[in-house]
């Protein structure tokens, strides 16, 4: 795995140093490119929950902005944590910590398919049970919406795709990367993952994605693609507090 050169500490960081939009990625979207999807509470800002369940908070958090999330999800209610490292506050549940990786564009071998095909509402039925025999991460009925969406299909089915999720200002992250066990092993996946890239490039904005950092065969992959690791993070839940609310949806996080 590529070696992370440190970021420097707040020491070091000169007195007008502006956050990176990939240190809380969820956050630079919902408050710039995905502006018109976020739902707000204060300072808290999330996805429609047919859309996708990332939420966030801002970097400076504090009591008032946890009240605002617990508000918003509701009594009970599992919510992803993106972008911050700070423990929640005293009767919330940590219920997820799974470590990741980040890794951005240095030099991918991006170009356009001629068999990917642009998918769109329509197919979103099709989406859905190809994630859900896959399993590559949250994938709702909306989330086409938050980017381009490309496929790549055998005898008419849908076998493998790839897409847009967060949008940080002049980056894009690549994400519901899939393909069908039956068409495995035929490079279907990485040509989506560069014609995706190829329309990030031509919008002049970088890729990057995210992944488990136990899931190492995908992070040899993607480095191979020309993809660099920039940081480790960690992909974490919690419970607001009180009971759930019968009949309420939960917001989980993969």
């Amino acid at each position: 795995m590529s070696r992370v050169l440190p970021e420097p500490g707040p020491a070091a960081r000169p007195r007008d140093h502006a956050p990176h939009p990939l240190d809380n990625p969820a956050y630079a979207s919902l408050t710039g490119p995905h502006a018109h999807l976020a739902e707000r509470r204060g300072r808290i800002v999330r996805y429609p929950l047919d859309v996708s369940p990332w939420l966030a908070l801002p970097d400076d958090a504090g009591e008032a902005d946890w009240a605002d999330l617990a508000a918003l999800a509701g009594p009970g209610t599992e919510v992803p944590l993106p972008g911050t490292t700070a423990d929640p506050p005293d009767g919330w549940e940590l219920t997820f910590v799974l470590d990741g990786v980040q890794l951005v564009d240095d030099g991918i071998a991006a170009a356009p398919d001629q068999e990917a095909v642009r998918l769109g509402p329509a197919d979103v039925p099709e989406m859905l049970d190809l994630v859900e025999r896959t399993q590559p991460g949250p994938f709702l009925p909306r989330t086409v919406e938050l980017g381009t969406y490309l496929g790549i299909r055998r005898g008419g089915a849908l076998v493998a795709m790839a897409g847009e999720r967060l949008h940080p200002p002049g980056w894009t992250e690549i994400s519901a990367v899939c393909t069908d066990p039956a068409h495995r092993g035929h490079g279907l996946a990485t040509r989506l993952v560069l014609a995706v890239a190829h329309g990030i490039r031509e919008r002049g904005e970088t890729p990057f994605l995210h992944t488990s950092a136990r899931n190492t065969g995908a992070i040899r992959l993607y480095e191979s693609l020309g993809f660099r690791l920039r940081r480790t993070t960690q992909f974490r839940a919690a419970r607001t507090p009180g009971p759930a609310v019968a009949g309420e949806d939960v917001a989980g996080e993969n």
